[in-house]
């Protein structure tokens, strides 16, 4: 019978100490440190920065937080900020809240003095009472004098 079918035989067991049980190893060591310097360390390093950060802050200092909040730091605790975020506005966070200290004067910088608002809403103000009075209908009843048009 052994003409149509081969005979089937056993391989010998490879011999102890063979170098493929840490050859199956080097991929999952190579993702390890690959994963470290690409995820890990950057990341703690990041957040030592942080710390250092939050341990710097003084009074005076202009911050952002994570909610997006900017203001100066009128007061500062052991492990809370007093954040002045408008005239007599104070917002009381923890000091891990802060995710950036930004350069002093950022505050003013993008602040217009009250005087000329004033002007530019009450310009605004105007130029859109001209635009309704040239279409015919009033900012207030707008929706009414459509309908009686319409009806």
């Amino acid at each position: 019978m052994s003409f149509f079918i081969n005979d089937a035989w056993a391989e010998a067991a490879p011999a102890a100490g063979d170098a493929s049980g840490f050859a199956s190893l080097v991929p999952l060591i190579l993702i390890f440190v690959i994963f470290y310097f690409l995820l890990l360390r950057p990341q703690i390093k990041r957040a030592k920065e942080h710390k250092q950060m939050v341990g710097s802050l003084t009074k005076g200092d202009e911050v952002v937080s994570s909610g997006g909040l900017l203001g100066r730091i009128t007061k500062v605790d052991e492990n809370f900020v007093t954040v002045e975020i408008a005239e007599g506005v104070r917002v009381k966070m923890q000091k891990s809240a802060v995710t950036s200290l930004v350069p002093k004067g950022t505050i003013k910088g993008g602040e217009k003095s009250p005087g000329k608002q004033g002007k530019a809403k009450k310009a605004e103000q105007a130029a859109l009472a001209d635009e309704s009075e040239k279409s015919g209908e009033g900012a207030d009843t707008g929706g009414k004098k459509q309908d009686e048009k319409s009806g």
